[in-house]
């Protein structure tokens, strides 16, 4: 009995962390994405992974944080450029940024030379990433830690800005990532083709467009209601940009 009343406490204790999308947001690209794979990319996604899915794997990166033998990976789940620069005109990260690591999973699957697991790893990372890129708080100005110092109150619950887009906004749409992934998956043709077309570089740039909405006039606002409704349309699209292009980089690394 002491033993069933200490475990809740303990669950308590643990500590809380706040990752890209939530594991609903990441997966529900990862569902997207495989539903517009060529079939020779379906096939050798298949191959690589086995029985996980890419929405299950898509998580991987946060999963593994705990980790420390993974810390190295920690610096590319973001990339800084501040309002008015570039990506190219920015100082880099001598540990890397997810622009940066994501050509370098790229460029490694594209070779015919790694191992069964290097390949799994490249493939998970790049999977998480491009997810990462794609929550415009992940792209930051380099200064508020990407929205995790603005502070904000949520629905009257204290909470940051990253938060509110990393799970916040998708959290109260209380749906499946199956489920967000099936809403969200509409994109035309034009779309597809149009959403396909630059580099990761060009893709984290879109995000510096998004800041005047994203942003409240000052620390400590109250967001609820107004807030997720003026910004629920960009969550989706951002998840659906974000599908279509991993989609589209697979294709081409698997032709």
């Amino acid at each position: 009995m002491k033993l069933l009343l200490v475990l809740p406490v303990l669950l308590l204790l643990q500590p809380v962390h706040a990752f890209a999308w939530g594991a609903t947001g990441h997966r529900a690209v990862g569902a997207v994405a495989e539903q517009h794979l060529s079939r020779k990319a379906r096939k050798a996604v298949h191959r690589i992974l086995g029985n996980e899915s890419m929405a299950m794997a898509a998580t991987w990166m946060d999963d593994i944080k705990s980790d420390h033998r993974y810390d190295y990976m920690r610096d590319w789940h973001w990339v800084t450029i501040p309002d008015g620069s570039t990506y190219a005109a920015t100082e880099k990260n001598p540990k890397g940024d997810a622009v940066e690591a994501i050509g370098r999973m790229v460029a490694a699957l594209k070779s015919d030379t790694l191992t069964a697991a290097r390949q799994a790893f490249c493939l998970k990372v790049l999977i998480h990433l491009v997810g990462d890129l794609h929550q415009p708080l992940h792209v930051g100005r380099g200064d508020d830690k990407g929205g995790n110092d603005f502070q904000v109150r949520w629905f009257n619950k204290g909470s940051n800005l990253h938060r509110v887009w990393d799970s916040g906004m998708i959290d109260n749409s209380q749906l499946s990532y199956s489920e967000l992934a099936c809403a969200v998956d509409h994109a035309t043709p034009m779309q597809i083709n149009q959403w396909s077309q630059g580099t990761a570089a060009d893709w984290a740039q879109e995000n510096l467009a998004c800041r005047a909405a994203i942003y409240p006039a000052e620390p400590g606002a109250d967001l609820g209601y107004d807030y997720d409704y003026a910004n629920w349309p960009l969550v989706q699209e951002q998840l659906l940009k974000a599908g279509i292009r991993l989609s589209g980089l697979l294709n081409a690394v698997f032709r």
